[in-house]
């Protein structure tokens, strides 16, 4: 069986036929760094992390690029409210981001753009736009520039809509708009919003609408045509309607693929923040191990909507154990030499991988895990050593696909993801105490400033100012870098 994926755009299960034989470029939209993440922001990230390592498995060579949005609309309303600059929210929401992904062992992406360090690409894109005749400036002087849907006869396609039929975009004031469904490419500074959220363009101090962040991302990163674009289904309209939309007038071919994750729920509704029913990563893990809730959601397929309950996590959980155990059990057996290897060619392995390559079948593939331990269990009862470490070592390889390895170090205590996290941790405090020294040095307190930079450099941290900012080390026992 060829891989193959339901493609959203076409709603149909499509062959993966990369643009570059042996290579697949994805790029997923992530996160909108405004608060801690929760169970259900979670889960595109761990949902496409399998899709790259089975990519990876499958001999393909990956670009994997995963974005955050560090500047919107939510993101200056709470930071205003906390009282607090906005970029601070967006940078401490980031590293939040940063150790959930990192407890669950989801892999870095080959590259994670944040939207405020390409403006630059997002008002060439724009400008672009405005020639070909796809986006106009709103004469009202509010400095806002919006795509003209009314221009892109296309418009609606990846949704499935009429325009007539969807309703006006909210994402702007629509007094300056032709159509109510235009949506914001470009939003002008309005009073009272701070200097370090405007940059300069065109058509004024201002920043970037959010649709415009991932298609100038994309191309930046991907280029102008790549494989797969992925993110919730939630994301489908508006946000990735009007990517492919401003993408497409602006003469990219963008996305051959389309893969849309389902919502995680609690009692039938998205879980989300405006609900109430969120579920912040570090509270759930004080009941289970990390792995354990990666195996819970890794267990459903990634188009299925999964109605959260303690339950039926705790059940999964108890499932992951029983894996673990016969893995236990299975090594202490096995020759203390013993290597994992299995044959690609060979069940249970082939099993699985018919599972994986029909759409990401981990439903199917984790069927497939049960039914070797199963098998193991009754070759570790009858002493079959030679059965007994092919069995194990495909288990190990599967579990692996999956993100799933006991042995892996990222579930070690003391081990990569630990060390990863106190990374974070450590980082947000330096530059914290950075921030600091800096606000101290326009206001001229420089004895204020002195002294941030002594404390830093008691903790044996050594910041150097360069063009781009400070930048931060630590010295060895004997001093040096």
């Amino acid at each position: 069986m060829s891989l193959r994926f339901y493609d959203t755009a076409t709603r149909e299960v499509r062959d993966f036929v990369p643009l570059e034989e042996g290579k697949a470029g994805i790029y997923l939209c992530g996160l909108t760094v405004q608060s801690e993440p929760h169970v259900g922001h979670i889960r595109s990230g761990v949902n496409f992390d399998v899709l790259q390592r089975w990519l990876r498995a499958s001999n393909y060579e990956v670009t994997f690029i995963r974005n955050t949005t560090d500047i919107d609309d939510k993101i200056l309303a709470k930071s205003a409210e906390q009282g607090r600059p906005w970029y601070n929210l967006a940078y401490e929401m980031s590293g939040e981001l940063t150790r959930a992904y990192a407890a669950l062992n989801v892999a870095r992406p080959t590259y994670e753009p944040a939207a405020t360090g390409h403006i630059p690409e997002m008002v060439e894109m724009i400008a672009s736009l405005i020639e070909r005749g796809h986006a106009y400036a709103a004469d009202d002087g509010s400095g806002d520039v919006y795509f003209d849907v009314r221009s892109w006869s296309s418009y609606g396609e990846l949704s499935g809509q009429k325009v007539d039929d969807m309703e006006a975009a909210a994402d702007a004031d629509p007094r300056g708009k032709r159509d109510p469904r235009d949506f914001a490419l470009w939003k002008g500074q309005k009073a009272g919003e701070p200097d370090t959220a405007a940059w300069p363009s065109p058509w004024g101090r201002g920043r970037p609408g959010w649709h415009i962040e991932c298609s100038a991302m994309a191309g930046k990163y991907l280029g102008r045509a790549f494989d797969i674009h992925g993110g919730g289904l939630d994301l489908r309209f508006p946000h990735h309607e009007n990517e492919q939309a401003q993408s497409h007038a602006a003469g990219h071919p963008f996305a051959s693929y389309w893969l849309h994750n389902a919502w995680i729920t609690t009692s039938g509704e998205k879980m989300s923040k405006s609900l109430g029913n969120s579920l912040l990563v570090p509270n759930v893990l004080e009941r289970v191990r990390a792995i354990e809730l990666r195996f819970y959601m890794v267990s459903a397929h990634y188009r299925s909507h999964v109605e959260f309950s303690f339950e039926a996590l705790d059940e999964a959980a108890a499932g992951f154990r029983r894996i673990e155990n016969f893995l236990d059990r299975a090594r202490a057996a096995l020759p203390a030499e013993f290597t994992v290897g299995t044959s690609s060619d060979a069940d249970p392995y082939r099993s699985f991988a018919e599972a994986m390559d029909d759409d990401l079948g981990t439903p199917a593939a984790v069927a497939v895990i049960y039914d070797a331990v199963r098998e193991g269990n009754k070759q570790l009862a009858e002493g079959q050593v030679a059965e007994l470490g092919h069995t194990y070592g495909a288990i190990r390889t599967m579990l692996d696909v999956l993100g799933l390895d006991p042995a892996d170090p990222a579930y070690a205590v003391g081990g990569s993801g630990d060390e990863e996290r106190l990374s974070a941790a450590v980082d947000a405090l330096v530059h914290g105490m950075l921030e600091q020294r800096n606000q101290a040095r326009a206001d001229k307190d420089y004895a204020a400033a002195d002294a941030i930079r002594d404390r830093i450099k008691a903790a044996g941290i050594d910041v150097e100012d360069t063009p781009s900012g400070p930048k931060w080390s630590l010295r060895d026992q004997q001093g040096n870098d």
